[in-house]
């Protein structure tokens, strides 16, 4: 009888290692799923503040900032981190009364948008990290998943204060 538990022991470390495993790859393709869901957020508060900058625009016939609005909306792949950039410079230049409804939709959007751009990066940090460990690479728990990547703009926080939002 000495050596059935040598059997017993072996059987209930595989079920260990398998259970530690099953976690782990849970625990990736939930992560992953994160990531996307905080994409598709930041993608849609993107879209609200540019919205946002083109009615404002209108308003105040402003032409550099309606062209700025119009790419940032219509931008897609690679260039759409440069046109929001450039959405934000042009948003830093333009007074902003918070007492204007139109000015605090833009406002209000800004601090949306980075929530949710500081939510998709430690998201997407963690995610990375997470990739990284030996046991996720050595079994390929992450192959199924695309690489995670950082959306890479400026601050986009808009002060309400006018010697501040010049320059």
């Amino acid at each position: 009888m000495p050596g059935m538990w040598w059997v017993v022991g072996g059987v209930v470390a595989v079920v260990l290692a398998t259970a530690y495993l099953t976690w782990i790859a849970a625990r990736v393709d939930r992560m992953h799923a994160r990531v996307g869901s905080a994409a598709r957020a930041l993608d849609a508060h993107l879209l609200r503040r540019a919205a946002a900058a083109a009615v404002l625009a209108e308003e105040r016939y402003a032409v550099e900032l309606y062209a700025a609005s119009r790419v940032a909306l219509d931008v897609e792949g690679d260039e759409r981190e440069a046109a929001e950039n450039d959405l934000t410079r042009q948003l830093r230049t333009t007074p902003l009364d918070p007492e204007d409804p139109v000015a605090a939709a833009v406002i209000a959007a800004s601090r949306r948008l980075a929530l949710a751009r500081q939510v998709h990066t430690d998201l997407v940090r963690d995610a990375l990290s997470l990739r990284r460990r030996p046991v996720v690479r050595l079994f390929r728990m992450s192959r199924k998943h695309e690489l995670p990547r950082y959306f890479d703009i400026d601050d986009p926080t808009l002060s309400t204060r006018p010697e501040l939002s010049v320059g």
